[in-house]
Formats: C-alpha cells, structure tokens, sequence
C-alpha cells in the first residue's frame, strides 16, 4: 500500500505539451495491442461516431451534463462519509470525485463490479487513517438509498402494472407458495451465516462502525448523502428520458420507471463486463408495447455506448486533475492490482473453507458416525 500512497502527490499546475505527447502515444499503443487482442477499436470509435452523429444535440448535451452531474452528487455522499469518518484526514474533494469517477468507467467494462473493489482500494491509499473494514463500511451507507429507492421501484412497478414483468417474475407468480418458502429459506442462510460469521464480524466491528460514523448523526446523512445521491438518482433518470426521446420513444414517468427496474435487475443477472447484452435485452422487455423492438435496441445500445465512453472520458480528466497523469495512473493501476490480488484471496479462502469442511466431514463419516452426527460434531470444532 505504501507504494500506492506515493503515486498520491499533488499535481504541478503547468501545463506541459509533453503530457499530451505521451498521452497520444499512449492512446495509439493502447489501440495497437487493442488491435492486435483481436478487438475492433477503430470499429468502437465508428460506431460511437456514428451514434453521436444521429442523436440531436438538444439532447445529447442535456444527457451528457446530467452523466456528469450524477457521478458528482454521488461522488459528494461518498466526501460527507469519509469526512465524516476521518474527520482530520484533510483529502480534498477532487480526490474522491476522482476515485468515485473511476469506479463509475472501470465498472462500464470490467466484471463482476470490480471497478468499485478498485475504489474502495483507492480510498484506503489516499486517507492515512482509514481500514478497509472502515471503507467497506462507508459503502455500506451509500448503499442505503440505492437499496431503499429500488425497493420503491419495484414495489411500484407491481402494484402498478400486474404482468408488466412476467417476463423476469413469471416463475414467482406462478409458485407463490413455493417462493415464499425459497424466501424463508435465504433468510434462514442468512441467519446462519450472520451467526457464523459472528467472532469475525466482532474484531472487524470496532474498524467498521468508522466507516459508517454518520450514520449516528441522522440530519447530516439525510442532508450530506441520501439527498445528494437522490439528486443523483433524478439526474438518472434525466439521462434515459432524454435518450428516449432522442429515438422517438413515448417518455413517461412509468416508461422511465420500467427501464430503470429492468437495468437493476440486469444489473444483478448480468455475467458480463458492463452488462453488455444483458442491459439491452431487459430494455427491449421494459419497452414492450411502448415501441418495436428494433427502436428499443437502438435507444439501449446508443445510451450505453455514449455513456460509457463519457463515464471514461470524465474519470481520466477527474483522474489527471486531482493526481496528476503520472500520479494517477499509477494510483489507478496499483490499485486494480490490489483489488484483483483481494478478490483472487477471498475466492481461495472460501475454497479452502469448504474444502476444509468437506474433509472434516468425510474424516468423521469415515470413523463410523452418523452423517448428522458428523455435521453436529464439526460444527463444535471436534
């Protein structure tokens, strides 16, 4: 981690053509590689091209402050936390727009949400004071409004249009009984899990309650991070009605309701990298009887590329403003590293949980007790 705090400097505030030399070098070596991987860069760049040139600018540039408006407001929920957390750490505000907004690109094309792994690693470099635990627990309390506001959606989309997702839900409508015993049943596991995981939760717990500090003063979360990841939220909601209305799809609140519920909900089914497909096949689903197909598809490519290439473009100005190039670059890279390294450890600790309890259990069968016996008696730790 030290390595990673040095690469954190200010930045000077000349302006040096050099610095745009390399970056041009940079770019081309990038689209090289890129082109020798097998992956049509040029291609991406023609069909960004072509999709901003087809989309009137009367809504493309409302859509693109909105982009940026919402990376800010969230960014700003994340700032009350952490300084409210570390309350003599002295990181100034462009840093932690800077991590959020790297978090936002990297999460566009990287899997299994790793770009926020990455930001979580960022934060603990530049704030001296700060855990893991501590951070981890900060994202926790960013999460609330997210958590509460998708409930809202979907609560509304059902009590509003029986049928309207079947598509995703049939199941669940069809086996009420048998979902509502599928239900008790995670809530069960988790139960267990929270209990078994109880001795750890304790030592972390003393890291932790930092992180989420705010949470003890109520009119400072509500007015310093729920309201600001609301204004946020709106912002998103901003960007796909004008996006909408760029390909001639009929906007209203329950259409903006409809795509927003089908983008978490890809969002939690998705196996790819930004959810790529996945995102456009649920938008063609929530557009259903509101336009055709082909239409659908258009506005949820378009809106997804556009703004993943904006979410990029914003991360590596923030990036560069608040570090420097050479700063930045190597903050961002070593913590990618870091949060790989991280997830590659969780992922063999859990392997080796329950290959250690899968031996357990064989050894105790082997010596002739009964299967639940044996469960009982590696559950004691004999």
């Amino acid at each position: 981690m030290t390595g990673i705090a040095a690469a954190v400097a200010p930045p000077e505030n000349r302006f040096h053509w050099k610095r745009i030399v390399i970056w041009l070098t940079v770019l081309v070596a990038i689209g090289g590689v890129a082109y020798l991987l097998g992956w049509d860069i040029r291609g991406w760049f023609s069909q960004l091209w072509d999709t901003l040139t087809e989309i009137s600018a009367k809504y493309l540039i409302p859509a693109l402050v909105l982009q940026t408006l919402q990376t800010l407001f969230t960014a700003l929920a994340w700032l009350a936390i952490i300084r409210y957390a570390y309350p003599d750490s002295g990181v100034p505000a462009r840093q932690v727009i800077a991590c959020y907004a790297t978090s936002v690109a990297l999460n566009t094309f990287l899997p299994a949400n790793l770009g926020t792994l990455v930001m979580l690693v960022m934060f603990t470099a530049i704030i001296a004071a700060a855990t893991f635990a501590g951070i981890f627990a900060g994202y926790l309390v960013e999460k609330i409004f997210f958590t509460v506001i998708g409930a809202v959606v979907y609560l509304y989309l059902f009590l509003s249009v029986g049928g309207s997702f079947d598509i995703k839900f049939g199941w669940v409508s069809a086996h009420p009984w048998a979902t509502a015993i599928i239900a008790a049943g995670i809530v069960l596991g988790v139960v267990i899990l929270c209990r078994l995981a109880w001795r750890w939760l304790k030592k972390l717990w003393a890291q932790a309650k930092v992180g989420g500090k705010i949470l003890s003063d109520w009119k400072a979360y509500f007015g310093r991070v729920f309201l600001p990841e609301f204004l946020g939220w709106c912002c998103k909601l901003g960007v796909i009605a004008l996006f909408l209305a760029a390909y001639g799809i009929p906007v209203s609140f329950h259409t903006v309701m409809r795509i927003v519920g089908g983008n978490s909900i890809a969002n939690v089914a998705s196996v790819t990298p930004g959810g790529v497909g996945v995102n456009q096949a649920f938008n063609v689903a929530s557009l259903n009887g509101v336009t055709d197909s082909t239409t659908a598809t258009a506005y949820s490519v378009a809106q997804q590329l556009v703004t993943t290439a904006w979410n990029i473009l914003i991360a590596i100005i923030f990036v560069t403003w608040a570090f420097g190039w050479s700063g930045g670059k190597k903050l961002v890279g070593d913590s990618y590293a870091d949060a790989k390294e991280k997830a590659a450890d969780q992922k063999a600790q859990h392997a080796a949980k329950k290959e250690a309890k899968r031996a357990a259990r064989d050894a105790a069968e082997a010596d002739g007790a009964e299967p639940s016996t044996a469960r009982r008696l590696l559950r004691r730790g004999k």
